[in-house]
């Protein structure tokens, strides 16, 4: 009785496998007439309707380029960073090894150069295989698998993800629109450039999307310089990524790999001594993982950061922030920024040197703008970007706004009370009224009642004087660092040995209004929110709003061009994947200060490190190039600086508290192992500063000084 039932089966399983060998004949006699001779009349009904619903499929792909990579590069060219969704590099046909070529044809669709799209021959021997029980075929030619990639690339690119088909998904109706579709391309574009844009889309890991970035992923090296055992590796990848990883299934690997060299040597395109030398060497992988954002920046993590959100927040690069963002991970951008490769190598070893894995996570930063141009050229911190062991980590950009002038995040930390770096801009407009830089004042007053009369011509009310008593930290009395200085003095000796009742003694014969127009125009505000840094409160002489130091070092980089201002600056082209130009960031300068003023406070702040505040600060730059300076502390030492500069280069360079509220105080701490009672700028941030500027200042050839003129030297 079993073996009845055994022969029962038997035959029936071969009546299924004829009837399917004859169901598909049939359907490959109604498919090849439709896609060969579409347009011959058929003489069955079905054959008719079959040739009518082809004819009337979409007929147009509209072949988009495929998702890149978007480069970010210094100034001289050296690689910052890459952003992307999908890694991949678009490459020529000619930049790609013949033996890829060949290995992909050869596996994938060895009757490529023979038919129009789509292969009657392969999809009979295919359907009849899976039909009658004999091994899984498939059918797609290389042009549609072209096709496929390309309009799920499209959907993917647009966030459509959820419409994407993958191929164990299609029914008929999906492969005979992708076959309609293939029939046409071809029609459209040559074999060598289907066969380009397929190896440039095709997936072969998810961190590898065409050739290229497969070659460098899985190879350490380029897609013209793969060997025929690397290509046919990476061509039998692309039947199933996971399956085949050679990474994770290397023993999967190499017997597809081999699969492909045989196939190869049947179609004639290797020799037989090749294809046995190709099998017998190992996969020999040199992996290279794929970075992709700041956080894997090859250098400037937080400046990179910076350039990407002033690419997210300009409308000149898509409508809304979805559409900025596709551009910028998707678009394949080349993006020139002004960073200069040399300064920023010198700037991160600086300021880890100064502050790096400290425990108590104080916080040092760099930063460098070119007046004249407003080009920023260094940007640094001694912080990582993500966790690491033993290391202070942070996203917060030290050295920018918290905010843009519209609005729009810019991750930064929202600036740090400038102290007496502040002090120049008031001394600014005592030389921008016409008075001397030798003329005395009271710097013996320490005490400034509720009713004295402060000048405002604009008509803002000043206030009481308490307002500023809460900023100093002293009850109606002044206090300077030192004792000692409570008397007359020179207003140039009170600039640059910092002395705070001179400052304020100054501000006593000078127009509030004029003071505010000052640091307008050189472009100081709030690091937090972009407003102006209100002068009409008195604790703001001192610097007790924060400023970010990139725009700190902007302002004295005014003084150092002759007066002439010019705003921040940091990406200086930016072109699309096809060479087309986009908007960039330009030069935006205007007179700011009129050169006289500019002069004599460069030659004030010259003595800074000669002789006043800044005379601790080693080694001597002064004794390379011409060069002026100002220290700066905040009331709780909690900020420190030095803002220096010379006529081609301008730095702030800060060290201090950045954790949230920025209220610790700079006091009775160990930094490097060496205890300080008092933290002052010229302690930290000033070596920090020297030795950079020290090393590279003379980069960026200077000149000496223009003079003020001599009226402004008169007592």
């Amino acid at each position: 009785m079993a073996q009845k039932k055994r022969f029962g089966s038997r035959l029936a399983a071969a009546f299924r496998r004829v009837l399917g060998f004859l169901i598909v004949s049939a359907f490959c006699g109604v498919l090849a007439a439709s896609l060969v001779v579409p347009g011959v009349a058929a003489a069955g009904v079905a054959v008719s309707r079959s040739i009518t619903f082809f004819n009337n499929l979409p007929a147009e792909l509209t072949v988009t380029p495929p998702s890149q990579s978007t480069k970010v590069l210094s100034a001289d060219g050296k690689p910052i960073a890459t952003f992307f969704a999908e890694n991949r590099v678009k490459v020529r046909l000619d930049q790609m090894s013949p033996f890829i070529k060949d290995a992909i044809v050869a596996i994938e669709d060895s009757r490529f150069y023979e038919h129009g799209g789509v292969d009657p021959q392969g999809i009979l021997r295919a359907l009849t295989s899976n039909l009658t029980g004999g091994a899984r075929q498939g059918a797609s030619t290389l042009t549609q698998q072209y096709v496929t990639n390309v309009i799920n690339e499209s959907l993917l690119s647009a966030d459509r993800s959820d419409q994407v088909i993958l191929s164990g998904q299609k029914n008929i109706g999906d492969k005979v629109r992708e076959m309609k579709l293939a029939i046409e391309l071809e029609k459209k574009y040559t074999k060598a450039q289907i066969l380009e844009g397929y190896l440039n889309i095709v997936f072969f890991s998810r961190d590898a999307y065409g050739i290229e970035a497969a070659a460098r992923h899985f190879f350490s090296t380029t897609a013209k310089a793969l060997t025929l055992p690397q290509a046919a590796l990476l061509a039998g990848l692309v039947n199933s990524p996971s399956f085949y990883d050679p990474a994770v299934h290397p023993e999967n690997s190499i017997k597809r790999r081999n699969q492909v060299l045989d196939k190869m040597l049947s179609e004639e395109k290797i020799t037989k001594a090749a294809h046995d030398a190709a099998v017998a060497s190992g996969v020999k992988l040199k992996i290279a993982a794929a970075k992709q954002g700041c956080s894997a920046a090859e250098m400037a993590p937080y400046f990179c950061d910076y350039v990407s959100h002033v690419i997210l927040n300009n409308p000149a690069y898509g409508a809304d922030a979805t559409d900025r963002e596709r551009r910028l991970y998707r678009g394949g951008l080349t993006i020139t920024t002004t960073l200069d490769s040399r300064l920023q190598a010198a700037a991160q070893v600086q300021v880890d040197a100064t502050a790096g894995a400290n425990p108590d996570k104080w916080g040092a930063s760099l930063v460098s703008i070119q007046p004249g141009s407003g080009k920023i050229l260094a940007m640094a911190q001694n912080t990582v970007f993500l966790p690491a062991q033993g290391k202070f980590d942070t996203q917060l950009n030290f050295n920018v706004d918290s905010k843009d002038a519209n609005g729009k995040d810019l991750n930064g930390a929202g600036g740090f009370q400038p102290g007496s770096t502040m002090k120049p801009f008031t001394f600014a407009e005592w030389l921008n009224e016409g008075k001397s830089m030798l003329a005395k004042v009271d710097a013996s007053r320490r005490v400034y009642p509720l009713d004295f009369p402060w000048k405002s011509s604009c008509g803002k009310v000043l206030g009481a004087y308490n307002t500023a008593q809460r900023a100093l930290g002293a009850a109606d009395d002044l206090k300077n660092n030192d004792e000692g200085y409570y008397r007359k003095m020179p207003v140039n000796y009170g600039l640059y040995n910092s002395i705070n009742t001179a400052t304020f003694a100054e501000a006593a014969q000078l127009d509030f209004c004029g003071i505010q127009k000052m640091v307008d125009t050189v472009g100081l505000h709030s690091g937090v929110d972009n407003a102006r840094v209100n002068m009409h409160q008195l604790g703001n002489l001192l610097g007790a709003i924060g400023v970010a130091p990139l725009h700190l070092a902007n302002a004295f980089a005014t003084f150092a061009a002759d007066g002439k201002y010019c705003a921040p600056i940091a990406i200086t082209a930016v072109t699309d994947a096809a060479g087309r130009e986009l908007p960039a960031q330009t030069s935006n300068c205007r007179s700011a200060v009129r050169p006289e003023v500019a002069r004599g406070v460069n030659a004030v702040l010259q003595d800074v490190l000669k002789r006043g505040s800044g005379i601790y600060i080693e080694p001597k730059v002064q004794s390379r190039v011409p060069v002026a300076a100002k220290t700066g502390t905040s009331n709780n030492n909690g900020a420190t600086w030095v803002v220096g500069y010379t006529t081609g280069l301008a730095t702030a360079s800060f060290f201090g508290d950045t954790l949230a509220g920025q209220k610790r105080p700079g006091q009775n701490v160990t930094v490097n192992g060496k205890f300080y009672r008092n933290i002052d700028g010229y302690m930290l941030a000033g070596p920090q500063w020297a030795n950079y500027m020290q090393q590279v200042a003379p980069l960026y050839p200077a000149a000496p000084f223009p003079p003020p003129p001599k009226s402004m030297t008169k007592p």
